[in-house]
């Protein structure tokens, strides 16, 4: 019996890894009455107490519980705290040459961001294969259900009498300063942080990612090897290259809602080519991802506990 601890299981990540665990016979779940949720020495032995902690933490809590731990606890952090630290394994195995042997072999895991994993999954592949360099300048527009902005952009968007404004999609990070940023370009490789373009819009969860590319981009290559290179990537059992969206020419970011698989489409011509990524943020793109990688950690089914 694996003890499993969720340290943070009252926001949106952390309740839906909870229900998920739940209802496992091989898991034993720690927790902490009320009144110790936050207190940090209680949090620490807790930690310590299990066999894998799931941190579901504002960064600056991540980096202060995992300071506390034991190295001996395997932790996975949701938290963006760590997904560029050396220290730590990134938690999308698909993307990597014997990914799920390092997650499997790991202590410490920081599980993607959700924009970021959909970003990753298209870029990394085509810079590790040559064909798309890695000083390219790349843009990527990201549409997302509004559960990806947690408890407080839940209810801003449930509440009763809500502005006109969150009827129609709104785009954010005008700036280009959003936080995944960091771990696109440093899992990628690329040598350029792309134009990011995220859009949240008015339903409960689902995401959906897309790169645009020129063929001119891509060296001595066009859409039919991008699709062979996803093709040959991508074919289950969570991550699955599909020749068709099926949508009569519409993709809808909600498509596979509350599920945790994620599938990846190239649309386009030969000169304008579309990189599509579709998951749901909650699934693949947080909780889901961090259950698959808690598996491989354990040795147990990949798929266990997940909705594919």
């Amino acid at each position: 019996m694996t003890k499993v601890f969720i340290d943070g299981s009252q926001g949106t990540t952390g309740l839906r890894i909870f229900d998920r665990l739940s209802a496992r016979k091989d898991i034993e779940l720690i927790t902490l009455p009320e009144d110790l949720r936050k207190d940090l020495d209680a949090r620490t032995s807790a930690i310590n107490s299990s066999d894998i902690t799931f941190l579901c933490l504002p960064d600056a809590a991540a980096i202060e519980a995992v300071a506390g731990a034991k190295e001996s606890v395997k932790i996975l952090d949701t938290s963006t705290a760590h997904r560029t630290s050396e220290q730590w394994i990134y938690g999308f195995p698909e993307v990597f040459e014997n990914g799920y042997q390092m997650v499997k072999n790991a202590n410490r895991v920081a599980v993607p961001g959700c924009h970021a994993s959909g970003f990753i999954a298209l870029v990394k592949p085509l810079v590790d294969a040559g064909i798309l360099p890695k000083d390219a300048l790349i843009t990527c527009h990201s549409v997302t259900g509004y559960s990806g902005g947690g408890k407080k952009m839940i209810a801003e968007y449930e509440e009763d009498g809500r502005p006109f404004i969150f009827d129609a999609p709104r785009q954010y990070a005008l700036t280009q300063g959003h936080k995944h940023l960091k771990e696109m370009k440093a899992i990628t490789g690329i040598e350029n942080q792309p134009v990011f373009c995220p859009i949240v819009s008015d339903f409960y969860s689902g995401m959906c990612v897309t790169v645009p590319l020129f063929k001119q981009q891509l060296n001595n290559a066009d859409i039919n090897d991008i699709k062979e290179i996803y093709k040959n990537k991508y074919n289950g059992p969570i991550v699955n290259f599909l020749d068709e969206i099926g949508e009569n020419g519409l993709i809808s970011a909600n498509g596979i809602k509350g599920k945790d698989n994620m599938q990846i489409f190239v649309e386009g011509n030969e000169d304008r080519i579309l990189l599509i990524a579709r998951y749901d943020n909650l699934g693949k793109g947080a909780s889901g991802a961090a259950l698959q990688c808690m598996n491989i950690m354990m040795g147990t089914d990949v798929l266990a506990g997940l909705d594919i």
